[in-house]
């Protein structure tokens, strides 16, 4: 199974494990590019942000883990789900499309604690529970 972390969920199994099981099980753990860039911007306007960014490193060490890059395939997906969710007018934040596209594109199950990905049904997720 491929997992792929929203922002939202590599925090919370941070901070309070939940969805361990799945992240732990996982054939292939994608950590969006992007989902890198929202966490190192949380991580500079917080104090901890040298240890959030070394045990970040740890996770990107991984046998498992890979950072899921945008390229030219994921543009395809980009455009696919942006149009969808223009056509039934139901906008999400637009990093949030990407992080889909990268989800669809590796045919992952998105790991989220947002509910908005639900307009995407070409998009497999699994919902984890707040903080």
């Amino acid at each position: 199974m491929i997992v792929v972390l929203d922002t939202n969920a590599y925090s919370n199994w941070r901070r309070y494990g939940h969805g361990n099981e799945l992240i732990s099980t996982a054939d292939k753990v994608i950590i969006p590019s992007i989902v890198l860039g929202e966490l190192r911007a949380g991580f500079q306007r917080g104090i901890k942000a040298e240890e959030n960014e070394r045990k970040l490193d740890h996770f990107l060490r991984r046998a498992v883990v890979e950072v899921g890059v945008v390229g030219d395939g994921t543009s395809h997906h980009y455009a696919l789900l942006k149009n969808h969710l223009r056509d039934q007018g139901t906008p999400i934040p637009e990093a949030d499309v990407w992080i889909a596209a990268v989800a669809v594109e590796h045919g992952g199950l998105l790991l989220t604690r947002d509910g908005h990905f639900e307009n995407l049904p070409q998009v497999r997720m699994a919902g984890i529970e707040e903080g």
